[in-house]
């Protein structure tokens, strides 16, 4: 009987290798994308630790811009998963939640007393319930729509707020005014008032001219007067919610807050 030799174990092939490395390397980039997220937000803090308001704002910004990378570049790449998920919605938490919370109270609400440290609490956990709200509910209902305000959307609101103040004396009438509208933005995303999602605009289709003319003209305001620009949409996108709801009344299909979850949300 001849005896058999030991079974020997496939090598595997340098193609196959490179493979399993790319596929890795794709679940990492979205994972740093967030990690950026992240440290911005933890950034901004820092910087209002030291009475760098609006340079805080704009990292904060920033976070927005890395937000917004991450989930594009996990689809384009076919790299989502449950852990990108969840790591997204911490970082969210903090970078959208905790930090701008943090900036408004120490560049306005902090002389106010008990109830400014309260709105800027109010804020942070109306944002994170709006992140949990946005991860349970995993039906679409229609994608042309966000029920209650996205919370990138509040932690712009706040960041054009001190952008466009951040030069000036402000007053008790001003901090009260901006106490007022810290715990608005607040309710707004816990409401089921429904916000344009942007998600259907064919950004790829023929435009007219006129729509670049439009485009040109935006960025030269941006350029221009970017504070006073920053402030007035990021603000008016906050009002479209109950402005739509006042000439429209409730859509048949605004009751439940089911939208994507996750990555998905911009």
């Amino acid at each position: 009987m001849i005896p058999r030799r030991p079974h020997k174990r496939l090598r595997r092939r340098p193609w196959q290798e490179l493979r399993d490395r790319r596929r890795k390397g794709i679940f990492l980039l979205p994972s740093l994308l967030t990690t950026g997220n992240l440290f911005c937000g933890f950034f901004a803090m820092l910087l209002t630790v030291d009475a760098r308001y609006a340079e805080a704002a704009l990292a904060i910004f920033v976070a927005m811009i890395m937000d917004m990378l991450d989930g594009r570049v996990a689809r384009l790449m076919k790299a989502t998963s449950q852990f990108g998920v969840e790591y997204d919605s911490l970082a969210d938490v903090v970078s959208f939640g905790v930090a701008p919370a943090f900036l408004l109270y120490a560049f306005a609400l902090r002389d106010l007393g008990r109830p400014a440290w309260f709105a800027a609490f109010l804020f942070t956990i109306c944002g994170a319930l709006r992140l949990a709200r946005f991860n349970v509910f995993t039906g679409v209902i229609d994608k042309r729509f966000f029920v209650g305000l996205p919370i990138p959307a509040a932690a712009a609101v706040v960041c054009g707020t001190v952008i466009f103040l951040h030069d000036e004396e402000l007053t008790v009438w001003m901090r009260g005014a901006i106490a007022v509208m810290t715990y608005l933005v607040a309710l707004l995303m816990v409401s089921t008032f429904r916000y344009w999602s942007f998600k259907e605009v064919d950004w790829a289709r023929r435009r007219p001219v006129q729509s670049l003319l439009i485009v040109v003209l935006a960025v030269m305001i941006v350029a221009t007067k970017h504070e006073v620009f920053l402030f007035l949409v990021f603000t008016g996108y906050a009002l479209s919610g109950p402005i739509r709801w006042l000439l429209f009344g409730r859509s048949p299909a605004g009751g439940a807050a089911n939208e994507p979850s996750g990555r998905e949300h911009a």
